[in-house]
């Protein structure tokens, strides 16, 4: 498992855990999820759009970047492409001079949070898109303008959504990649750096493995994509904030609890979470998305803001002792393991000094919170299964909370209109 080692820009992703999507466009003026590309670009007005708005609701619920969906499948633009007319330099809104990309990427160095662009590879606009050569070059003119224009980018999200049976030329676009922004985490298709958790309901299961030889192509396809090799390829779960990527005046956001049990099934398995806060037809994130989110972060950060951390030592054969120096009550912990030569951590135990079992589990990765009946100890002793495998953190918390919120799957993303 440790052969596959990661980049110091894969850690760093791992590391910020949390982004946020902004699913915007045509779709939502019209209620449709997907779009077929005939819908007008003079109905793209939002009166009130705010970018600092969604980029500072994204940052106070503890997000570290964002990804915007510059281009969704319907072809139509939220910057000014040189490459079509179907964009918002045909659109009424800021008098046809506006630019959403560029709204957004001023937000995120305002509040310190890192872009991240979204560009469909299936457009159902352009005329070109039947014509593979064409298309191809069509494409990376757009990449191009979005990799040069908008400063330094954390991600770059290619959907595989309605691109089934289509060979893009993904080596002029990893070129391309790689000369304009060779740091960027690359998403799923191409030469990529991370990839998708394969389902749209923003969990992970147990164990998370970070190495991988092939990839989900999408949520509407069973076709899955073989690698020439196994990679380091850690996932980001994405989900919506609610029902459909899109605003629906008829939507709702989810409960707190159905957040706070994908929060546990994507960071607490070790994998990144993208949450979807989709704008309104004003622009603007709704006030009862903007109160969901901060009881949401407001009760993350109760739960962890009181950490008892343990002394780590290594007692031979992956045993690990984590000592708190004093008996201590708690129902969670958080593991985290070693990642700079590799995820080696394939099972791990946790009993107490005299024995009595904690849990029991897979993998650990970045980090792997447990929540478990209330368990009294000083020291915990770790068993982990793996060749030299290295923790690096074993951190208790006493939330008064013992369990993990049930998901709520009535309130999982709708089937694309």
């Amino acid at each position: 498992m440790h052969s596959v080692i990661p980049t110091p820009a894969q850690l760093v992703w791992q590391r910020d855990a949390m982004g946020a999507f902004f699913h915007f466009g045509l779709n939502t003026f019209h209620g449709k999820e997907w779009s077929d590309g005939t819908l007008p670009a003079a109905s793209f007005n939002p009166t009130e759009l705010d970018a600092e708005q969604w980029v500072h609701t994204a940052a106070s619920m503890g997000a570290k970047y964002v990804v915007v969906t510059a281009k969704h499948h319907d072809g139509f633009c939220l910057w000014p492409t040189a490459t079509t007319e179907y964009s918002v330099a045909s659109s009424p809104w800021r008098g046809g001079d506006g630019d959403v990309v560029a709204e957004v990427a001023a937000a995120c160095r305002k509040f310190g949070m890192k872009l991240g662009i979204y560009l469909s590879p299936w457009d159902r606009n352009a005329a070109c898109y039947p014509d593979r050569e064409a298309y191809d070059d069509f494409y990376l003119a757009q990449l191009r303008e979005l990799c040069s224009s908008y400063g330094e980018l954390a991600e770059l999200w290619f959907d595989g959504a309605g691109s089934q049976g289509r060979e893009y030329d993904w080596e002029r676009i990893s070129a391309l990649i790689a000369e304009l922004q060779p740091e960027a985490m690359v998403f799923n298709m191409g030469a990529p750096t991370i990839r998708w958790v394969g389902n749209e309901d923003g969990l992970a299961a147990d164990p998370v493995h970070y190495v991988v030889a092939e990839t989900n192509f999408s949520n509407y396809t069973v076709h899955s994509a073989a690698l020439t090799e196994a990679l380091y390829l850690p996932p980001e779960c994405d989900v919506s904030l609610r029902r459909g990527w899109f605003w629906h005046p008829e939507d709702e956001p989810k409960e707190l609890d159905h957040l706070l049990a994908i929060y546990y099934r994507s960071i607490g398995l070790g994998a990144n979470l993208l949450l979807n806060l989709p704008p309104d037809t004003r622009g603007l994130i709704p006030a009862q998305d903007v109160a969901r989110l901060g009881e949401f972060s407001t009760e993350v950060r109760r739960r962890f803001q009181t950490p008892l951390t343990a002394a780590l030592s290594a007692a031979g054969d992956g045993t690990w002792l984590a000592d708190f120096g004093a008996e201590i009550a708690f129902d969670h912990l958080r593991l985290s393991e070693d990642l700079v030569t590799g995820q080696r951590v394939a099972h791990h135990l946790v009993l107490t000094e005299d024995g009595r079992l904690v849990v029991e589990a897979g993998t650990i990765g970045t980090q792997r919170i447990h929540v478990v009946e209330p368990v009294r100890a000083a020291q915990l002793i770790i068993h982990l299964e793996g060749e030299e495998p290295l923790l690096t953190a074993v951190t208790a918390f006493s939330t008064g909370v013992s369990h993990v919120p049930a998901i709520n799957y009535l309130a999982t993303t709708e089937a694309p209109k």
